[in-house]
């Protein structure tokens, strides 16, 4: 059944609690007949336990496209409101891996900013705390390592908004390699002729939830995948040059 699910990797499952490391290019949720991780699980699910009838997921929270790594699902009701609440509240983990472009020189701070959704258009943009549907966006960043050209970031995400990550580092300068919505102007991965495929080098390296059913967090850490070894391997050249 690997076929089923891809590059999606499954990493943890255990009652109605799903966690996943997702391939950078696919949708987290699509319509029907449009590739995305909710069929392919949804797939998988039908032919594993031979389900006749629908199947049940819920994705109490999504990753942008282009982004890869760990996610978490539920499978029955109960389970995904209970993890839902989790988000709304702010209570989940969530760590992420981004290489930028430039040379930050703080090794660690926070972002602040009032942001929205453009109408109309699949990005978001900074604007004023009166602007209509403005939303506060909060993120900390801790420098892992650079280079001339390049940043490696650990980002402890505060507030969760459409593009938060993407729009707040390219916004000073510091697009996310592969990014070319919000300001980069490298290449990441694999070139792909329809851009919508391709990946950008942000990976949600982490996530820490409460199990919906049990009394347990669970910690998840989801591993990079290939399309970081160039990145991996230009770091090290770039460093000893």
């Amino acid at each position: 059944m690997d076929n089923v699910l891809g590059e999606v990797r499954i990493l943890y499952e255990q009652g109605p609690c799903l966690l996943i490391n997702k391939p950078g290019g696919l949708l987290t949720q699509a319509p029907p007949h449009i590739d995305s991780v909710e069929m392919r699980l949804k797939k998988f699910i039908r032919v594993r336990d031979e389900k006749p009838g629908r199947v049940y997921l819920a994705v109490p929270h999504r990753l942008d496209r282009p982004v890869s790594g760990v996610m978490v699902f539920a499978l029955h009701q109960r389970a995904a409101k209970r993890i839902s609440n989790q988000f709304e509240q702010r209570l989940v983990g969530k760590e992420y891996w981004a290489c930028v472009e430039g040379t930050m020189k703080s090794d660690e701070g926070t972002f602040i900013d009032f942001m929205r959704k453009v109408p109309g258009e699949a990005r978001s943009e900074i604007c004023e705390a009166s602007a209509e549907q403005a939303k506060q966006a909060i993120l900390h960043y801790r420098v892992l390592k650079r280079t001339r050209y390049k940043t490696w970031l650990s980002i402890q995400l505060e507030t969760g908004r459409t593009h938060q990550i993407r729009l707040q580092c390219g916004s000073r300068g510091y697009p996310i390699i592969g990014d070319k919505l919000y300001g980069s102007t490298l290449k990441f991965g694999e070139h792909h002729e329809d851009e919508r495929r391709r990946c950008i080098a942000l990976h949600s390296r982490r996530l820490k939830v409460r199990h919906p059913m049990l009394d347990q967090y669970l910690d998840m850490t989801a591993q990079l995948p290939e399309t970081w070894a160039a990145a991996k391997i230009l770091v090290a050249d770039e460093s000893q040059g």
